[in-house]
């Protein structure tokens, strides 16, 4: 099997992996460790969020992270996480910063609880940060949480998602679109259902995977969507961090080495460096303990 090289996009995800933990992580710390990122290969590292503080404390310094990359050797991309217009301004505001990344849920519930907003609030805040980010020269991605379902009994169905997702991009022109799992809910018949009826009925967006999983089921997920025609995967080394709503302890994120195992596996190239790689897991453990 050959791939072009470019056809595959990996974001590593130290953001998502950190915000979760409870200790205060040095900014430090965060720092060499992203920086050691910068150096592996992966085409985007979510970095940050400019969210509240209260919300959010782990993320707190994310300007100071910001203000300590050494941006100078790297081709990786800075994506940030935002939760509404002022955090996007702010984002904005910075030169390195390539991509804002805001989760919209199709869950009326999550949705409230995660941005204080309801899904018509969020998508009229997707219209304005999408003005943003045009008039500074960013990206917006969008990820489509509880994509494939939610623990509230808010209606859930793959129409659902898909609609949606036909909505961002056909009314507000949303090109780069994540399906996220993000309680670790789907399987593969639901990746297969979701990816490969949105990639041809959208054939100028670009869909990416956003999954969480037990360590025992990331191989079926991963297949699955790449077999749908995925290309865009989120990654964190070692699987750290995840959603504390999943009913499943053991539910994390999709760890980077079980993506580029899968890779490997199936011939695609990537632009991984795997010393650098191993490097960066290393540190991994330092900042993980």
């Amino acid at each position: 099997m050959k791939e072009l090289l470019q056809m595959v996009e990996l974001i590593e995800c130290p953001r998502d992996a950190m915000q979760g933990i409870k200790t205060e992580i040095p900014t430090e710390t965060k720092i060499n460790y992203i920086n050691a990122l910068l150096k592996v290969g992966f085409d985007t590292i979510d970095f940050g969020s400019f969210v509240s503080p209260k919300a959010v404390p782990q993320m707190s310094d994310t300007i100071k992270v910001l203000e300590g990359l050494d941006l100078s050797n790297t081709n990786s991309k800075l994506l940030a996480i935002i939760a509404n217009t002022r955090g996007a301004a702010d984002a904005c505001a910075y030169e390195q910063v390539d991509y804002l990344g805001y989760p919209f849920s199709i869950s009326e519930t999550f949705q409230q609880r995660n941005t204080n907003a309801s899904i018509e609030e969020s998508l009229k805040r997707v219209e304005e940060i999408k003005n943003l980010t045009d008039k500074h020269h960013k990206k917006l991605v969008v990820y489509i949480s509880m994509a494939f379902g939610n623990p509230y009994g808010d209606p859930w169905h793959p129409d659902i998602a898909a609609d949606w997702a036909s909505r961002l991009h056909r009314d507000l022109g949303i090109e780069i679109l994540a399906l996220s799992d993000t309680i670790g809910t789907s399987d593969s018949a639901s990746i297969t259902n979701l990816f490969s009826t949105l990639i041809p009925e959208l054939p100028n967006v670009t869909f990416g995977a956003h999954l969480h999983t037990t360590p025992s089921s990331w191989k079926e997920k991963i297949d699955a969507a790449y077999m749908a025609g995925c290309r865009r995967f989120d990654g964190a080394i070692k699987g750290f961090g995840g959603c504390p709503m999943a009913a499943d302890d053991l539910t994390g994120n999709m760890a980077t080495e079980n993506i580029l195992w899968y890779l490997d596996e199936v011939n695609v190239k990537t632009k991984v460096d795997k010393v650098l790689f191993a490097r960066a897991m290393a540190i991994a453990e330092t900042v993980f303990p």
